[in-house]
């Protein structure tokens, strides 16, 4: 179980998991000789009395003493559990009034203008020099302080890596100490690992733009081990930064090869079941040509009955046409000799949007269709029965298969209902053998790559994407015998389903 939470652990995880044990004191060992957290916090208390006496920081208010209820866990008796307010000499945030911005001058930072723990320069405001000089008295930035995000993404520390001069926004609170006694990228870590993380979420206060107010920053329980040790600590994490970095890049690529593989199969599945090969061919079951001819007869049928009108014949299929080879059995074939194809009315009679509501007969267009079927929610408009009525074409049937011919081109469905309408952009599929297996063979296919290939082939190359009727007619269709159909689709039926338990169990 434990290996299946590691194969799954984020970068950001496994950072936040050795963050921890840094701050837990099992990342490196302790060393006698290298005293203790109590001494140099009496330390640092001694210091800033002597900055507090000579009036250069202020006294703060004394904070609260940690209760044992408030210990998140154990650390080694070496090190001492502090406030973050003891062992800074300033904490405070930047201007609270929005000053007068000029064209150049002194850089003006706000929380914008921090990002993966750097300051970036490009983009900041500015104030003029006289500005300057009245907001650093305030708040006065320095090489080596830290700035910590306190509005918005709370939490986030920046070291100042600049001798720069600049002033700062109420958003950023700027940390101050004596970088004697504390190493900035080890306070810095510990602002990062889970510890402060979750005491700045749970002190954040407000909704939308929330706030971590600076007495809440400074009450804040830290860790404080001896300064050698927090050197040594510091070593250890840039050792171990590189392979972090490696394993993020490993982890990302996983995602994103764990995000297609089943989109990825199922185009595999696909491929293979209109090459031939997802099930074995059956001589009983007759071939592509009888099945093609009887197909001819229903349509020659139709013609004569004056149901469908007769098109233009279309050349023979070529050897260089031929994208793959398919079993003797079957038989290639133009996708207009299985079935009409139906433009809709885009004469006078074309409905306006505005006439259309949501009650009556389907008009439907591509953001109805899913790649399968009609979704039924409050994109689906309606025509009344006279608008049905005055259409000369593009009138729906049940289990009519629809195609988007512009926009999103080969996007499909099965039509569900007894009747409807089509949208410009689309085209309806009317099989010549109404056969219910061959329709699901059909979409099969409109989800195959042989199809997409061919999509690209005629796509008019516009940067609204278009596909004609005419080129429809055109697309190449391997067809088997009915029986093969009926195995191929059930076949699908079955390892979609399997892919589809392998992206819940991913998920």
């Amino acid at each position: 179980m434990e290996t299946t939470k590691m194969r799954k652990m984020t970068p950001q995880q496994l950072k936040n998991s050795i963050l921890q044990m840094a701050m837990q004191g099992k990342l490196v060992e302790q060393r006698p000789e290298e005293g203790t957290g109590e001494a140099l916090y009496q330390e640092i208390q001694a210091e800033k009395k002597k900055l507090i006496k000579a009036g250069k920081i202020k006294k703060s208010k004394k904070l609260p003493e940690i209760t044992e209820e408030e210990i998140p866990f154990e650390i080694p008796e070496s090190w001492k559990w502090v406030r973050l307010g003891e062992i800074l000499n300033t904490l405070n945030d930047g201007a609270h009034k929005t000053p007068r911005y000029t064209p150049n001058g002194v850089p003006f930072i706000s929380v914008k203008n921090m990002s993966s723990g750097k300051l970036k320069f490009e983009n900041c405001k500015f104030v003029s020099k006289e500005e300057h000089e009245i907001l650093r008295k305030r708040c006065h930035p320095e090489f080596g302080d830290i700035l910590l995000s306190k509005v918005g993404t709370t939490g986030v520390p920046t070291i100042v890596d600049t001798e720069r001069e600049f002033d700062l926004f109420v958003s950023v609170a700027l940390l101050k100490f004596d970088k004697l006694l504390i190493d900035n990228q080890f306070l810095t870590y510990e602002i990062q690992s889970p510890l402060v993380q979750e005491q700045a979420k749970e002190n954040t206060r407000g909704v939308g733009n929330k706030n971590w107010v600076i007495r809440d920053i400074s009450k804040t329980i830290i860790v404080l081990p001896p300064l050698p040790e927090q050197n040594r600590i510091v070593a250890k994490l840039e050792e171990i930064q590189p392979l972090l970095d490696r394993y993020e890049k490993a982890y990302n690529r996983l995602e994103a090869y764990n995000q297609k593989f089943p989109e990825n199969l199922k185009k595999s599945i696909l491929q293979y079941a209109i090459e031939g090969k997802l099930v074995e061919q059956r001589p009983e079951e007759g071939t592509g040509e009888a099945l093609y001819q009887e197909i001819q007869a229903e349509k020659k049928k139709l013609i004569q009955a004056g149901k469908i009108k007769k098109s233009k014949k279309l050349p023979e299929i070529t050897e260089e046409e031929i994208p793959f080879e398919i079993p003797e059995s079957w038989k290639w074939v133009y996708y207009s000799d299985i079935c009409t194809i139906i433009n809709g009315d885009r004469g006078k009679n074309y409905p306006a949007k505005s006439t259309l509501t949501h009650s009556g007969i389907p008009f439907i267009s591509a953001v109805n269709i899913n790649g399968e079927t009609v979704v039924e929610d409050d994109k689906l408009l309606c025509l009344s029965d006279e608008q049905y009525e005055r259409l000369n074409s593009g009138k729906l049937r049940k289990d009519d298969i629809i195609v988007c011919i512009r926009g999103s081109l080969g996007k499909h469905g099965r039509y569900p209902f007894e009747k409807g309408a089509i949208a410009s952009s689309l085209v309806i599929c009317r099989l010549f053998i109404f056969n219910t297996v061959m329709i699901k063979y059909m979409m099969l296919f409109l989800d195959s790559p042989l199809f997409f290939d061919q999509i690209k082939k005629y796509d008019n190359g516009t940067a609204q994407p278009n596909l004609s009727a005419k080129s429809l007619h055109q697309f190449l269709i391997p067809l088997p015998p009915l029986e093969e159909q009926k195995r191929i689709v059930a076949k699908i039926e079955e390892l979609m389903a399997m892919v589809e338990k392998c992206k819940e169990a991913e998920n």
